[in-house]
């Protein structure tokens, strides 16, 4: 079973949160750091709610914030790229019948919306949502739900994301874990090689070469 995170692993779309995360913050007069960056990157929202709410010291309720959130990130999933090589690779991996699931923290609005106006959603049986199940994509919880919904076990999947913490969550619950780039995380590479089964730049370097006849037959 093939496991493939969705923001800055399928999606292009990393980035919509940064400047969601730059604006919320200017409003208040605050600076975009690094340490705001680890308390919500790649964890479900009402738990990045509870982290800014108290790292900021916020009057906000959490409901308020994630609600200012929703508003700045609008309909930019509406709009967001596929990241090079995914569909080539969706396409390789049906033909080969592999089972292939998404597991994410984005919103789940923003998610579907992202999936469906891109035409990936025919590729998965199903998506799990880190922030429907409450939990952290860092922890193996999330990654032993994911496969006992699929009716699989941990060590029979292998997980695509671009966070060092999600792919030490995956490790964590016996999964092979494939890193990819996204640059988001460009400060991890040189770990996430080290850490990962695989690191790949992009998922052109999977793609089969097609045969000549093949190659033929699509001329």
């Amino acid at each position: 079973m093939f496991l493939f995170d969705m923001d800055g692993v399928l999606t292009d779309s990393n980035g919509v949160w940064k400047k969601v995360d730059r604006e919320f913050l200017a409003r208040r007069g605050m600076k975009y750091t690094h340490a705001y960056y680890e308390g919500v990157a790649h964890v479900p929202l009402p738990m990045a709610a509870v982290f800014t709410k108290e790292f900021c010291k916020l009057p906000e309720s959490c409901e308020a914030i994630i609600a200012e959130w929703m508003e700045l990130a609008a309909d930019s999933y509406a709009r967001v790229p596929v990241k090079p090589g995914v569909r080539a690779y969706l396409r390789q991996c049906k033909a080969e019948g592999r089972r292939m699931a998404v597991v994410t923290s984005s919103v789940p609005e923003h998610c579907h919306t992202a999936l469906e106006s891109l035409g990936l959603e025919k590729y998965f049986e199903r998506v799990t949502f880190a922030q429907e199940l409450g939990l952290e994509k860092r922890k193996p919880d999330i990654w032993q739900a994911a496969a006992k919904a699929a009716g699989v076990r941990p060590e029979d999947c292998t997980v695509f994301d671009d966070s060092l913490a999600a792919c030490q969550g995956a490790r964590a619950a016996r999964m092979r874990v494939v890193g990819v780039h996204d640059a988001l995380f460009a400060q991890d590479e040189e770990e996430m090689r080290a850490y990962c089964d695989v690191y790949i730049k992009s998922f052109e370097e999977l793609l089969l070469a097609a045969s000549p006849a093949s190659a033929r037959r699509e001329s």
